[in-house]
């Protein structure tokens, strides 16, 4: 038995059992990677995959108990690969964050900017997707951490912790009628054409489920997961709009007025997520805390070694 064996089988698994395609990502020949699964098997006494001729179809089930216990080995082997790079570089290296556009365009800037002024030698990548995508992106070393609302916190595998409240917005030209309400009711706001975000994106799963206990339709007449979209589609008079609070800037949208509506969507907590079993390099302490001040490194390491009960909010 050997690693290259085992990065074998996982990467079957993560190129939906094409082993081209698994062999094309780590570098080698397809029959390398089909021999080395089968002698590993061999070795084993099991079937790791069911086939259907000479191709792999999935797992079998003692297959999902053997590719458990390889992700477990893979990721103990990254933990030793960082280890040593961080103990030779304190402040270079790479780090890549995984997050919503709402964080990345409005939330993360200034946090970036301090970042940066601090780790200058550190090479910065921001990847951006709904959260269920940046989600699987920390769970398969493509992202050392994620930043979202909502259902990342549901997801297997990650260490979730709470970075900052927020509510929505209701975005409205000058002269709507809105602005005259003392406080908007969700019939008020049901009297409109809604402009707001993807089923998917910050906190949306509340606002449908805020109408559906008052019996209310939800006339949604366009959704984007981009909250400058829906700012010029309400520019436009075509409906009202409702986004995240931190997506709303007097200044730049100068043109709009914003109606707080936490009373009736709740607030929303923007959490932080890294792999359960993670290595973190020190940067990415630091990073985290610039974020979300509350979370020191103790904090943070309690909530890795699960010790909930010091993270919540």
């Amino acid at each position: 038995m050997n690693l290259h064996q085992l990065r074998f089988v996982r990467e079957a698994v993560r190129q939906n059992y094409n082993l081209t395609d698994a062999a094309k990502a780590l570098f080698t020949s397809q029959p390398g990677v089909s021999k080395a699964i089968i002698e590993l098997e061999e070795e084993l006494g099991v079937d790791i995959f069911t086939r259907h001729g000479k191709r792999i179809r999935g797992l079998t089930e003692p297959g999902r108990l053997v590719l458990g216990s390889v992700e477990l080995i893979m990721q103990e082997i990254d933990s030793l690969k960082r280890i040593g790079k961080e103990y030779a570089a304190q402040d270079s290296g790479s780090f890549t964050i995984a997050t919503t556009h709402t964080q990345a365009r409005y939330t993360l800037p200034k946090v970036v900017q301090a970042f940066m002024v601090k780790f200058p030698k550190v090479r910065l990548s921001l990847l951006q997707g709904n959260p269920q995508q940046i989600a699987e992106m920390v769970q398969r070393d493509q992202a050392d951490l994620a930043i979202a609302t909502e259902s990342i916190a549901e997801i297997s595998g990650l260490i979730t912790l709470p970075c900052y409240q927020w509510e929505h917005v209701v975005v409205v030209p000058p002269d709507h009628p809105l602005l005259k309400s003392r406080q908007v009711t969700l019939e008020e706001i049901a009297a409109f054409p809604i402009i707001t975000y993807d089923s998917a994106f910050a906190g949306r799963s509340k606002i449908d489920h805020a109408f559906s206990l008052r019996g209310l339709k939800l006339d949604v007449l366009l959704e984007a997961i981009d909250a400058d979209v829906i700012k010029t589609y309400v520019e436009l008079g075509m409906g009202i709009g409702i986004i995240a609070g931190m997506a709303f800037d007097p200044e730049r949208d100068k043109n709009l007025r914003a109606i707080p509506v936490g009373h009736l969507f709740g607030m929303n907590v923007s959490r932080v997520a890294v792999k359960q079993g993670a290595y973190l390099r020190s940067y990415i302490y630091t990073f985290i805390e610039l974020l979300a001040p509350t979370l020191n490194r103790k904090l943070i390491e309690q909530a890795m070694n699960g010790e909930k009960e010091h993270y919540e909010l």
